[in-house]
């Protein structure tokens, strides 16, 4: 006697389904169907909440999955354990393009007819994360996500820390090479922030950006993994049938990767509060321990996410803290500090120090017959001239049209050749004048008297050009 599908979909209340999976003579996954769903599990097909669409909204029986839902390799993965290898499944997640929470069970219904295999689907939806089903994982899991917890949290050196998640991560996939790729939507860049390989890996870097980024649009590949990744919260690509959806979606990365020696990948997006803060991924991973992997990076990624935005944080309040916005060089508070550090003998000790004062001439006038926002312009071109001649981290904003330029073990033939060059530099950029002045003392201590003499053959330099320049009117103080 047939099971009736519909009238078992029919007997739960919380929208369920009734999935049938095909199994090909290889052993693999065929067609995935939905064979029957109750009331509550068709108007979530047909009447979706939100703003969220269907890629059909009649429901019609025994219709593959993907006539109504982009292909989900992780959906398919917990249809064909429960259905095929009779497992009873749970899974709580967060799709990555959708603000709900989904919790979802999995149970083998049957008989079997053939290759025909079957389980039933039941799911709710939740507006808000619910941490108790977050934490409901084994014990096992439990241990490695509460490890990665303990060092982030008890690190002093927070890069070095995550080299160690990094390759804890690696271990527990058994995969042959991990990695943390942050990225900046407003830039448009990315940046590794940790990588770890396995001694005999065969993963290469073949120069095509595959698993090694390093190249400036490397971000053109990173993002399409949103839609990759889809509706799903992961990619795992166990095998070439899997990564075939790779290669739907993302073909670039897809060569890429092959040709780097990629045979399988798992790829987990990292946020925070929804917002997008790069990826994690796992290449030549364990596939039989692809359930655990799932498991543990869901939640190992979900603290990550939160640990990365926080230094990501901390990393922005100190630039905001140590740099003009205006100029994009130091400001007049880390100038002050390295003055300090260097009077007290605590930094480049022993060492001559070399002050250069720069003063842009006529920036009152601009500011008076053009407006302040031309007078931005001209200061942030004048800091773009310093630079071209020394360090960043040397260059300060001193205050209003002031730069200050601070070097360590630097002779006063080398601090005049410098001066020179950098007037020259200034003629490339239009408007931008240079007052300049410089000293240099034998003992980085005397910083402060470099300061006052360097300060004093600035304004000398100063009036001489107003003296040949009249009509910049400007007072002097």
């Amino acid at each position: 006697m047939a099971t009736d599908f519909q009238k078992l979909a029919d007997g739960i209340e919380a929208a369920t389904s009734v999935m049938s999976v095909q199994v090909k003579e290889d052993g693999s996954m065929g067609e995935l169907r939905i064979v029957a769903g109750n009331k509550a599990y068709i108007d979530a097909i047909e009447k979706p909440a939100g703003d969220y669409h269907m890629n059909s909204d009649k429901f019609i029986p025994n219709s593959i999955y993907t006539d109504y839902v982009p292909r989900d390799l992780n959906f398919e993965d917990y249809c064909f354990r429960s259905a095929v290898q009779k497992k009873c499944l749970h899974s709580y997640v967060k799709p990555s393009n959708m603000p709900v929470w989904f919790n979802m069970t999995f149970l083998p219904a049957g008989p079997s007819e053939g290759n025909i295999h079957y389980c039933t689907y039941t799911m709710e939806v939740n507006f808000r994360a619910n941490t108790k089903r977050m934490s409901d994982i084994d014990p096992e899991l439990a241990s490695a996500v509460l490890e990665t917890c303990i060092k982030l949290r008890g690190a002093s050196d927070f890069q070095a820390a995550m080299q160690e998640v990094i390759k804890d991560i690696r271990e527990l996939c058994k995969a042959e090479q991990t990695c943390i790729l942050l990225t900046d939507r407003y830039e448009k860049t990315t940046s590794v922030l940790c990588m770890d390989f396995a001694e005999a890996s065969s993963v290469v870097d073949t120069g095509d950006r595959a698993l090694t980024p390093g190249m400036p649009d490397f971000y053109e590949i990173a993002e399409k993994w949103e839609e990759l990744i889809g509706s799903s919260n992961c990619v795992i690509a166990k095998d070439e049938h899997d990564m075939e959806l790779v290669k739907e979606r993302d073909p670039e990365w897809y060569e890429s990767m092959k040709a780097s020696g990629a045979r399988n990948i798992v790829l987990f997006p990292l946020k925070s509060q929804d917002e997008l803060l790069g990826y994690i991924w796992a290449v030549n991973f364990d596939v039989a321990e692809a359930p655990k992997i799932k498991d543990t990076l869901e939640l190992t990624t979900f603290i990550l996410g939160s640990e990365i935005s926080n230094h990501l944080l901390l990393d922005r309040l100190k630039i905001l803290s140590s740099k003009d916005m205006l100029t994009g060089v130091l400001n007049r508070n880390e100038m002050n500090n390295l003055v300090e550090r260097l009077s007290k003998g605590e930094q480049d000790a022993g060492m001559s120090v070399g002050v250069v004062f720069v003063d842009l001439n006529g920036l009152k006038t601009i500011n008076d017959e053009l407006g302040h926002g031309k007078g931005d312009d001209l200061l942030r071109d004048a800091a773009k001239a310093i630079a071209e001649v020394y360090s960043p981290e040397r260059i300060f904003r001193a205050g209003g049209d002031e730069f200050a330029v601070i070097l360590a073990g630097v002779s006063g033939d080398e601090l005049l050749k410098s001066i020179e060059e950098l007037r020259k530099v200034s003629e490339k950029y239009e408007g931008v004048s240079f007052a300049i002045g410089g000293c240099v003392e034998s003992d980085s201590s005397k910083v402060r008297e470099a300061l006052k003499i360097a300060d004093m053959r600035m304004y000398e330099d100063k009036r001489d050009y107003y003296v040949k320049h009249p009509e910049m009117k400007k007072r002097l103080s």
